[in-house]
């Protein structure tokens, strides 16, 4: 019997990875392909629709070319799945052609049309259906602005003729050339179109926004299947493509995050910490949103969502913009040198707060600086900050879901500084579990696809498929955190304290 493999694609932000996995959920090879970003000023950032689109494609063909070269047959490759950066999103017209840019997630260009929303209103409705909030970080509110401002697309929308997709969206409706037209739970739930509760579309949504004239993908399940592809002919015989999801949603699965109250935080550009809540949707009360966590044929789990926009893009800023440091490598040697951050906080609002304060008209802060600081106090400070905000989400979101966790899973590129996840550790009061998986988002991608291909029995298996990290050992950094994480509410100006979390456990 002929061994069967799962093609993984990992559409993100800066690049795009392509992996293979084996039945038993090992990774095979991998490719990493680096990707463009456009940073235009005033808080512009696009990225060029062709140009996402053949990354993958030069990703998919550098690692199937190395799964042969290692004795691998593509025959054997039995399905596909793709996680995506979730929020961005492009249109194109009725003959496939982009009508604009890929606006990406951390886009900005929407606050004003925020601020008009907001007047009318809509806000109330907003949560209540989508379970989000009206802001630039979402699809809708940059579409929006896209209709107001682009002439072109305001006549397509207004004609009928004009496509809305986020990535995936896009790279299936590229893969099948044009004949698959389709968006899962998980994307479709970051669009401020997308109602919780109907799991469709929302038209009374649209036509608030005047976008009633916009065609909408088709919604589906997560684990599905969406076509076939034989991906711009790298393989003879088309591949069946069984798994589209967002990417922070395909990291939940990858993790485990398979019943009530298991919580992963990727820690990345950005930072999502997901928690799983169940078959029933809630609404937050704490600057949390609710999501589709992932979803199946048979199966729709709910999540509640806390988005920090500045993770590992703060310690970029700092090497590319100050030139603390050449390599973001040397970032941990610098932290440990430092006996503490000297008084130096940085609050790392470059593209405004998100959860749990939502503060996105906000500009990033260093304060505490003094002549006896140092470039090693400040890069402390900017990894400290990852810290502080995962433990901020954390408090908001057990008291939301009336759940004191007991671990938090987390993985990402930020985990291969020690001193973070040590730093993290002491600052939790759960136990922390770092994943030594770095594709965690790519593996759910793939076990998703593998279960709807037949690969996997099912959830149970994949359950059984993976063994479980130790936690992180706490106590070096326990003496003064609490002082450390006093202050850090100062600065990001918390006053007052949490509500308690219910004493339930999952």
């Amino acid at each position: 019997m002929n061994k069967q493999y799962i093609l993984a694609v990992d559409q993100g932000t800066s690049s795009t990875k392509c992996l293979v996995f084996d039945g038993q959920g090992k990774v095979v090879c991998k490719v990493t392909e680096p990707l463009k970003t456009h940073y235009l000023g005033g808080g512009l950032v696009e990225q060029e629709p062709e140009a996402i689109y053949q990354n993958v494609l030069d990703a998919i063909k550098k690692c199937t070319d190395i799964f042969k070269l290692n004795g691998g047959n593509l025959a054997n490759i039995s399905c596909c799945g793709i996680s995506n950066q979730r929020e961005t999103f492009l249109v194109w017209d009725k003959d496939g052609m982009p009508l604009h840019n890929a606006l990406v997630w951390q886009c900005k260009r929407s606050v004003g049309v925020c601020e008009v929303l907001k007047a009318d209103g809509l806000e109330p409705l907003i949560k209540e259906r989508t379970g989000l909030i009206i802001d630039p970080y979402f699809s809708g509110t940059k579409m929006l602005w896209l209709y107001k401002n682009n002439e072109a697309i305001t006549n397509a929308v207004d004609n009928g003729e004009a496509y809305f997709g986020t990535i995936d969206t896009w790279l299936l409706y590229k893969f099948t050339n044009g004949t698959q037209y389709y968006t899962d739970h998980t994307n479709a739930s970051r669009t401020l179109f997308f109602n919780l509760h109907t799991l469709q579309w929302d038209i009374e949504i649209l036509n608030a926004f005047g976008l009633s004239g916009l065609n909408l993908p088709e919604i589906k399940p997560s684990s599905s299947l969406y076509g076939q592809s034989n991906f711009g002919g790298i393989f003879d015989i088309p591949v069946n493509i069984t798994a589209m999801i967002g990417d922070s949603h395909a990291a939940a699965f990858g993790e485990g995050c398979f019943a009530p109250g298991t919580a992963k935080a990727t820690l990345g550009t950005g930072c999502s910490i997901l928690m799983n809540i169940g078959n029933t949707a809630k609404t937050s009360a704490n600057g949390m949103v609710t999501t589709i966590c992932w979803s199946t044929e048979d199966r729709v789990d709910y999540a509640l969502e806390g988005v920090i926009v500045s993770c590992g893009a703060t310690v970029e800023w700092i090497k590319n913009e100050l030139g603390l440091f050449k390599e973001i490598s040397e970032t941990e040697a610098m932290a440990c040198s430092v006996a503490d951050n000297n008084g130096v906080y940085i609050v790392p609002a470059f593209s405004g707060l998100g959860a749990p304060y939502w503060q996105m008209d906000r500009k990033a802060e260093i304060t505490g600086l003094t002549f006896d600081c140092n470039k090693n106090h400040i890069t402390r400070a900017a990894l400290e900050s990852i810290g502080y905000l995962v433990r901020d989400v954390l408090e908001a979101m057990q008291i939301d879901a009336g759940i004191s966790l007991s671990e938090l899973m987390i993985h990402g590129g930020i985990t291969a500084n020690k001193f973070v996840v040590t730093f993290l550790a002491d600052l939790l009061p759960c136990n922390l579990i770092c994943n030594d998986m770095p594709d965690i988002s790519a593996k759910g991608a793939a076990m998703l696809a593998g279960l709807n291909a037949g690969v996997f029995a099912d959830i149970e298996y994949i359950k059984n498929l993976a063994g479980k990290n130790s936690p992180i050992k706490k106590g070096f950094y326990a003496e003064n955190i609490s002082l450390y994480y006093s202050e850090w509410r100062k600065r990001v100006g918390i006053t007052g304290s949490l509500r308690p979390v219910s004493k339930r456990r999952q």
